[in-house]
C-alpha cells in the first residue's frame, strides 16, 4: 500500500483547544484503494483527525490534505463521504427520498440501486426515518455517506450499538467499496472489527502514534513465548499500558 497514490494525510498537524492538545503534530497517511483503522482510548485524537481531514476544524498547526488540496474546497468535498458519531435527517422524509436528496448534491453519484444493496435497504426505501430501528437507521447512514460515490470514506465508530447481523452488513459494504478501489479510514472500539477490515492500523494516546503497522504487525507485539494466541486485544491493552 505504501506505493499508491496517497488518498489524505495529516503532516505535522496539531489541534489545540485552550490549552487542551487534542492532536499533537499528527502524520498520517491514507493510501488509495485501503482501509486504515485509527485505535486509542476516548480522548486519544481520533475524532479529532477526522474533523481535520474533513474540513470541519482547522489545524492549530502543519497541514490537512486530500489528494493534495485543502478538505474545505468544494471539488475536494464532492469526492468524500463521511459517517459520523452524531447524525439526524428530517424524520418524515422516506429511505428513498432521503438517498434521492444527498445523491443529488454530487456530480456523480452512485446508482441508488447500487447504494440500496451495498447497505441492504432493499426492504426499507419506503418507509419513513422515524419509522426506523437504531441498526436501520445506521444502515441509512451508511448509505448516505456512500451515495456520492466518494472516493474516501471516513467512518468514525460506525458500528457502535449494532446487533452482530447489521455490523456484518456494514463491513460486507465496507469490503466491497474498497474493492472498487475507494480509500476508507475508520475509527472504532472494536478491536475485532479493526482486524477483519483494517489494512493498517495506528494506535493514537494523547493525540500522537503509539504504533502503528499491519494487524498482523501488531498482534506479534502480544507474543509472549507462553503458547498464548497473539491477539489484537492483547497488543493494545500491552501497548496501552507501557504508557499508562
Amino acid at each position: 500500500m505504501e506505493h499508491s497514490p496517497v488518498a489524505a494525510r495529516l503532516v505535522h498537524a496539531s489541534k489545540r483547544y485552550g490549552d487542551h492538545v487534542a492532536v499533537d503534530a499528527l502524520d498520517l497517511t491514507l493510501h488509495a484503494g485501503e482501509t486504515l483503522a485509527l485505535l486509542g482510548p476516548n480522548g486519544a485524537g481520533k475524532t479529532t483527525a477526522i474533523r481535520l481531514l474533513l474540513g470541519l476544524a482547522r489545524p492549530t498547526g502543519g497541514s490537512a490534505e486530500i489528494f493534495g488540496r485543502d478538505p474545505r474546497e468544494r471539488r475536494t468535498r464532492e469526492r468524500v463521504g463521511a459517517m459520523l458519531q452524531v447524525s439526524n435527517v428530517p424524520a418524515t422524509l422516506t429511505v428513498a427520498e432521503h438517498l434521492a436528496l444527498f445523491a443529488s448534491y454530487y456530480p456523480r453519484p452512485f446508482p441508488l440501486r447500487d447504494v440500496i444493496e451495498l447497505a441492504c435497504l432493499q426492504s426499507l426505501t419506503k418507509r419513513r426515518f422515524e419509522a426506523l430501528s437504531g441498526g436501520e437507521r445506521q444502515r441509512l447512514f451508511f448509505a448516505l455517506a456512500i451515495c456520492g460515490n466518494p472516493d474516501v470514506l471516513f467512518l468514525d465508530e460506525p458500528s457502535a450499538g449494532l446487533d452482530v447481523e447489521t455490523r456484518e452488513t456494514l463491513w460486507t459494504g465496507v469490503r466491497e467499496l474498497v474493492a472498487r478501489g475507494k480509500s476508507v479510514l475508520l475509527t472504532t472500539h472494536y478491536l475485532h472489527e479493526a482486524d477483519a477490515l483494517a489494512h493498517r492500523i495506528v494506535l493514537l494516546s494523547a493525540g500522537a502514534v503509539l504504533a502503528e503497522g499491519t494487524p498482523a504487525e501488531l498482534k506479534a507485539l502480544a507474543t509472549d513465548g507462553n503458547g498464548a494466541p497473539a491477539t489484537l486485544e492483547r497488543a493494545y491493552l500491552s501497548l496501552m499500558k507501557a504508557v499508562a
